[in-house]
């Protein structure tokens, strides 16, 4: 059964949830035991960008930061940051082009943010993707 890269970044952000989770409450987790519950197949996109975006965590949050007016990513919800940071690795380290990696995040928020998020997600990316040019 073949799955879209759309279907895969909502699992990699539900991914990335659940981790963000376990790391704010210090719990331990398996990584490829919380790829395997989302991805039960091997897939080289899911473990690209979850890993990509575990290593440079701190990087991106702070790409985050300095994007946002008045917020910062710790007060987005796991759900958001996981949105964001996804976007972002995107646009700065895979060859995925611009314009979807915008879109796929803005999909996502869509269905799990609300409006005014969705429009700081935009707003965010848009940002990193100028400064990018």
């Amino acid at each position: 059964m073949k799955v879209s890269r759309s279907e895969l970044r909502e699992k990699i952000m539900t991914i990335l949830y659940q981790i963000f989770m376990y790391q704010t409450n210090k719990m331990e987790f398996d990584l490829d035991n919380v790829i395997e519950e989302q991805v039960p197949i091997k897939n080289n996109f899911v473990n690209e960008i979850v890993n990509g975006v575990l290593d440079r965590k701190e990087e991106l949050f702070n790409i985050t930061n300095k994007y946002l007016t008045d917020w910062t990513i710790e007060r987005l919800s796991k759900i958001d940051q996981a949105i964001l940071s996804i976007g972002i690795y995107e646009l700065l380290y895979t060859d995925t082009p611009e314009i979807v990696c915008i879109n796929e995040a803005i999909e996502l928020s869509k269905k799990y943010s609300d409006d005014k998020v969705r429009k700081m997600i935009n707003g965010v990316l848009d940002k990193v993707y100028q400064d990018k040019e």
